[in-house]
């Protein structure tokens, strides 16, 4: 019996749902006017919205960095070596910056702050500046934001005039220890609007840069692209450098003392033509020893130092420039058609809410109101 129940129930239950979405489909349609005129609404005001947000683009690069591993630190360079008699087998070479690094060292104060002096020019070569008074005077936002922002800034403007006037930066001298509200702000927003990814699968580095100009954005994503090669190329041949540096240093020292031997022996030399006395033949022995392990050593150190300049051409990182950055025909953002069907979208189906909730909701709030007092 309870199955036989339930069996009659369950398609009693599946056509009044049917009934009852059928009826909610037929109350929209009812009202089908309203949600027009409400998308019309949502229409109009999406369209004041798309074209109120200044357009942004975004000149990007992709880089191919070199990835090396332990390894024979010369190469190639190593059998030539070999050959002057050096022994360079126990070098090896290690990969100092890995790329998962860069988008930490491009949003990096230090870094960022380099950009500021960069010199651009916008498309219609209206504005000549450097990249700090750029973004801190030129860039346009929203109207709402004027206006959101107002009440904030006129409370600090009443807060500041109780508190000690810090100095206006002009972005030429910049103290990352140190950094000024506006400095900070500017180095806020470039840090959003330069970005890296890195794909591991490939390899590869997408450097990406979005300006409200399409040749600023192209010529700030070039210059980020050579200051972050040239950063990983300090970075990896620092050590190198510095090991030149030394060895620079005892070359030219162990120059000094063989050029300074031999003139010690040639002079003792020439002073002592034709005596035979055992104490002048112990003395010149004596001077050409001190010449002989001069010069080994004048010897030892330019082999050296050849070593030493070969190590810093091969730590030297090599970049495969894939994609360089080029001036953006089109804008990236705002899509104008996103903002519209958003706007239509969400009146369609605040309007639909309406009909179906919204509208007996505050029928029913009404009348429990105007009962209120009567029933006191």
């Amino acid at each position: 019996m309870k199955n036989d129940l339930q069996e009659n129930t369950a398609p009693r239950q599946t056509a009044e749902d049917e009934i009852d979405l059928l009826e909610l489909a037929r109350k929209v349609w009812a009202e089908r006017k309203l949600v027009l005129r409400w998308c019309c609404y949502a229409a109009v005001v999406g369209l004041i919205v798309a074209f109120s947000i200044p357009r942004e683009y975004t000149a990007a690069a992709v880089l191919a960095p070199e990835t090396t591993s332990s390894k024979n630190s010369l190469g190639g360079l190593g059998a030539l070596a070999s050959m002057a008699g050096i022994n360079v087998g126990n070098m090896t070479e290690t990969d100092a910056v890995n790329p998962d690094l860069y988008p930490d060292v491009v949003k990096s104060v230090p870094f960022v702050i380099e950009l500021f002096p960069v010199q651009v020019e916008t498309a219609d070569g209206t504005l000549r500046t450097d990249l700090y008074d750029y973004l801190k005077k030129h860039t346009r936002r929203p109207w709402w934001s004027a206006v959101i922002s107002a009440p904030f800034k006129a409370l600090g403007w009443c807060m500041s005039l109780f508190r000690e006037k810090m100095p206006e930066s002009d972005g030429s001298s910049v103290d990352p220890f140190r950094l000024t509200p506006d400095e900070d702000r500017i180095v806020e927003a470039l840090g959003r609007r330069v970005t890296v990814a890195v794909d591991k699968k490939n390899s590869l580095v997408t450097l990406s840069v979005t300006m409200q100009d399409p040749l600023i954005s192209a010529t700030v994503a070039d210059t980020v692209m050579r200051n972050l090669q040239n950063y990983v190329t300090d970075y990896r041949t620092n050590k190198a450098r510095n090991d030149l540096k030394f060895t620079q240093q005892l070359y030219d020292e162990a120059q000094r003392d063989y050029y300074g031997a031999q003139q010690r022996y040639a002079r003792y030399m020439d002073a002592n033509q034709n005596v035979v006395r055992r104490a002048v033949r112990t003395e010149q022995e004596r001077l050409q020893n001190e010449m002989t392990l001069a010069y080994n050593i004048y010897n030892q150190m330019a082999q050296q130092l050849q070593v030493a300049k070969a190590k810093v051409q091969e730590s030297t990182p090599v970049y495969a420039v894939v994609q360089p950055a080029t001036v953006p025909l089109k804008a990236a953002k705002p899509s104008k058609t996103m903002v519209l069907a958003g706007f239509v979208f969400f009146a369609a189906a605040a309007a639909v809410a309406w009909i179906l909730f919204g509208r007996g909701l505050c029928a029913n709030l009404r009348q429990g109101l105007n009962e209120a007092p009567k029933e006191e």
